[in-house]
């Protein structure tokens, strides 16, 4: 996954390694760095190199090849529906047992706000769970319901929140967002920031439940 995130990256391998398999580790081709000192990590825990091996590179070159191998047992992937129904199509070509496969594709992670919440607490773990990793794990917030009664009040309060926080480089204390990982990203999310405003307007009007839709670029 873009962000490589430690823990999920770190379970995959061990689950396998665990199971009593060899695992090729590749990582996301824009995260190599990350995810070799991950691997490294587990190096020096004691994981013997023979049954570790890590190889970085592109989806379409790397990716393409290992999951087209004979050798290929099984694929744990976290990324977008689209190339995990590469892979599946890949794994489904190759001759012998189908092999098995794990894909980890994200979804709409939802928080529902009722009249019984604390406002200025549920605005702030909708920004911290929306914007986390500048939005890009898969775990991030991605719709808010909240009940009418309170619509306007919440909006309020989240609108004050969005205008204080502060894009930049991660490496100073003051940044609560930092940079999305390339081009690709930052075009996505500027396109799905501009959809799901229009969305929010047409479906204030049709439906009693509100819903706010969250993206890293949201305040442009």
């Amino acid at each position: 996954q873009p962000v490589e995130f430690f823990p999920r990256y770190l379970r995959q391998v061990l689950a396998a390694l665990a199971a009593g398999n060899a695992v090729i580790a590749k990582s996301a081709e824009q995260t190599p760095l990350v995810a070799a000192f991950a691997v490294r990590l587990m190096y020096q825990a004691g994981i013997p190199a023979d049954v570790l091996h890590f190889l970085p590179g592109s989806g379409a070159s790397v990716g393409a090849a290992l999951t087209g191998a004979e050798g290929i047992a099984g694929v744990a992937f976290t990324g977008t529906v689209e190339t995990a129904r590469l892979i599946a199509k890949s794994l489904a070509a190759k001759p012998g047992p189908l092999a098995p496969r794990i894909a980890e594709t994200g979804g709409q992670n939802v928080m529902i706000v009722d009249s019984s919440a604390l406002l200025e607490q549920a605005v702030a773990d909708a920004l911290t769970s929306a914007f986390s990793s500048a939005g890009q794990r898969c775990s991030c917030l991605r719709v808010v319901f909240v009940q009418e009664e309170i619509a306007a009040a919440f909006i309020a309060k989240l609108d004050g929140a969005l205008q204080e926080i502060e894009v930049g480089d991660p490496i100073l204390l003051a940044t609560d967002v930092g940079p999305l990982i390339d081009v690709d990203a930052l075009a996505q999310r500027a396109h799905g920031a501009r959809s799901d405003v229009a969305r929010r307007c047409a479906d204030v009007k049709r439906y009693r439940v509100r819903l706010l839709f969250f993206a890293a670029s949201f305040r442009n």
